[in-house]
């Protein structure tokens, strides 16, 4: 039987309407995010997170939540926001090549992060150094690379945490040196050796080497990216002192679990991207001897497979023994 046309109008102007209702999506967000932080409170990392929490809880219209999820070398944190809910509520603001790092510095990570997490946005990009005593006579690296050859097995050079070590054994292996790593849990353990002579060099992170710099306790020699960093524009890499491929970075991200929707994660970059492009989280990520990075998504997530993949060899380089 034929319908009239009044009524097929009708029912079509019906689906039309429920469908629509039904692709609605929620708001978001329209209640609390949580920041998750791998690192104790009061601690450069956590500076970070609490930085860009106050920003994006101004720029998302709703509180942002800090909370420290700490031990085991960032897992317990990674674990949890790789298992939360994924709906955009629980971000994991951390170092991304820290992430990375940890799927071969343990011997059976907590989750696959290569697809157990997906990069919201990207925050910044921060260098190692390469430092000397503030007296003692190597000005730059390629005098420091000279001594340390003529002193073979004899130089020795401080290392604090799997970035240092590598950064050392890669140092090692392109110049063609000998010297010998000292492992210390801190980086003010260093500093009484360092300038009794009895360490040569040390491979220190940025926030470190720059308040002693300014102390004028240590002499930076050389930064550990590909390219000089805005926040230091004065001191060279590596590469540019004969130590060539040194491409060594660290960077921030902020990541949610990897099922989240796209509209969310876009989201999330798009208001990252605004507070990272802030004049005043340049003068504060310049502050940490870092520089603000924005990226896509995708750049992001692809930059941490690729560091996953770096770490395999790193990790190999270095002779560093997976933890259980």
């Amino acid at each position: 039987m034929k319908l009239p046309a009044s009524l097929c109008a009708a029912s079509a102007a019906l689906l039309v309407a429920a469908t629509a209702l039904g692709a609605a999506e929620p708001a978001y967000p329209d209640h609390e995010v949580h920041f998750i932080c791998a690192i104790a409170p009061g601690s450069g990392a956590d500076v970070i997170v609490r930085f860009f929490a106050e920003k994006m809880r101004v720029l998302m219209g709703v509180p942002v939540i800090v909370e420290n999820r700490t031990g085991a070398t960032g897992n317990i944190a990674t674990e949890y926001v790789a298992r939360a809910k994924p709906d955009g509520y629980t971000v994991y603001v951390h170092a991304g090549s820290s992430v990375a790092a940890n799927m071969h510095l343990f011997k059976k990570p907590p989750v696959d992060v290569a697809t157990a997490l997906q990069v919201a946005a990207t925050i910044n990009r921060q260098p190692f150094m390469v430092v000397v005593d503030a007296k003692a006579p190597w000005k730059t690296l390629p005098e420091l690379t000279a001594a340390m050859k003529a002193k073979g097995d004899k130089a020795t050079y401080a290392t604090v945490g799997p970035l240092a070590r590598v950064m050392g054994a890669l140092y090692n292996r392109i110049a063609g040196l000998k010297a010998v790593e000292v492992q210390y849990k801190t980086a003010m353990e260093t500093l009484n050796d360092m300038a009794s002579g009895s360490l040569d060099y040390a491979m220190q992170d940025p926030q470190f080497s720059l308040a002693q710099a300014r102390a004028g306790r240590l002499r930076i020699l050389a930064v550990s990216t590909a390219t000089r960093l805005d926040a230091v524009p004065d001191l060279p890499t590596m590469a540019e002192q004969g130590v060539p491929g040194m491409d060594l970075m660290g960077w921030f991200a902020a990541m949610v679990p990897a099922a989240t929707p796209k509209p969310v994660v876009d989201r999330l970059n798009g208001w990252f991207g605004e507070a990272v492009g802030s004049a005043e989280a340049k003068t504060f990520l310049n502050s940490f001897g870092g520089d603000p990075w924005i990226a896509t998504p995708e750049q992001g997530q692809a930059r941490l497979l690729a560091d996953i993949g770096s770490w395999a060899e790193y990790v190999r380089v270095a002779k560093i023994e997976p933890q259980g």
